[in-house]
């Protein structure tokens, strides 16, 4: 091999070796904008949030029942969210947790953080070196903060969305939040992921856990539509868990008043109808209406064939006679 060969693919190595590698460069950041807020008559905290970023709930909505809500984004440290919310469990104020949160943290200048306690305090933070437009309002169960965005704008529609959606569910109040905040402009790069995340004490699948409502929309052209159709669904399963829940500590009364409001919902998303009506069938018989139980599982069973063998063998449903 020619000697000046030899040199000439070793100056080319050298060359390719400066150059950015994309192994190298930071992952991005969750430049974003999003609401926490509370519902202290319902007993329900949550976070809202929408980013150009992939997944962006898998990193900045963090609540806990009976506790609080924060939101940490911007070159996010996502400790503050389970830090944030044990300084709340320990009764400091969201302004306090925020200052606690920040002192320590080296890339404070960065960053920026919602805060909501349970009774409706809160607190937002925008570091000096957050990206342009970077700012937040905050007032009595809600905190909002964006970056990154087409202008201040955004903010403040989110904020105008919210207070006037007041005595609607908290979830429907978050996303009345970030749809307008999209339509405002949103993020400044584009669209591409959300998250909705509202708790409640036992709020879970059979109460086992405080997620009510637990949505993402991790990679879409259009997230804010997604998370519209998701929200539909959620809100229904949210009375489903409510009413399930009843029935299965034997609150039979209860559960009625929630399955029958689910049954109602699921009208609108025919997909969960016919297990609703199931459901509604076994807890209209806890409740000796075996006429009105037979009526919910001839249209479940007629809307989902499928149900009649389970219906065949189960034991909630033995005392429906079905000759």
């Amino acid at each position: 091999m020619p000697r000046w060969f030899r040199i000439g693919s070793w100056l080319a190595v050298w060359i390719v070796s400066l150059a950015p590698s994309p192994l190298r460069a930071a992952p991005p950041s969750p430049t974003t904008f999003s609401i926490v807020a509370a519902d202290v008559d319902n007993g329900e905290l949550g976070v809202a949030v929408a980013s150009r970023f992939f997944a962006v709930g898998t990193v900045v909505p963090h609540a806990r029942a009976g506790v609080g809500a924060v939101a940490t984004q911007s070159f996010a440290n996502t400790t503050f969210g389970p830090r944030g919310l044990e300084l709340l469990a320990r009764g400091l104020q969201p302004d306090e947790t925020l200052k606690v949160m920040l002192r320590d943290d080296a890339g404070s200048t960065q960053r920026q953080v919602g805060v909501v306690n349970a009774s409706g305090e809160s607190a937002t933070f925008t570091g000096e070196d957050c990206l342009d437009w970077a700012g937040g309002q905050h007032g009595p169960g809600y905190a909002i903060q964006g970056n990154i965005l087409t202008g201040q704008e955004v903010v403040l529609a989110m904020e105008r969305a919210f207070l006037g959606s007041a005595g609607n569910p908290l979830a429907e109040r978050l996303y009345a939040a970030l749809a307008a905040g999209d339509r405002a402009g949103g993020d400044s790069r584009g669209k591409q992921s959300a998250a909705i995340l509202v708790v409640r004490e036992k709020g879970g699948y059979g109460g086992f856990t405080d997620r009510a409502v637990d949505i993402r929309v991790d990679d879409h052209a259009e997230p804010m539509q997604e998370m519209g159709r998701l929200l539909a669904l959620a809100l229904v399963n949210d009375y489903w868990n409510r009413g399930w829940t009843a029935f299965t500590e034997k609150r039979f009364a209860d559960a009625l008043i929630w399955q029958e409001r689910t049954a109602g919902k699921a009208e609108q998303v025919p997909g969960m109808l016919p297990e609703v009506l199931y459901d509604l069938a076994v807890i209209r018989l806890a409740n000796d209406d075996a006429a009105g139980a037979g009526e919910a599982l001839d249209r479940a069973i007629a809307l989902n064939p499928k149900l009649a063998a389970q219906a065949s063998s189960d034991k909630d449903l033995a005392a429906l006679d079905r000759e």
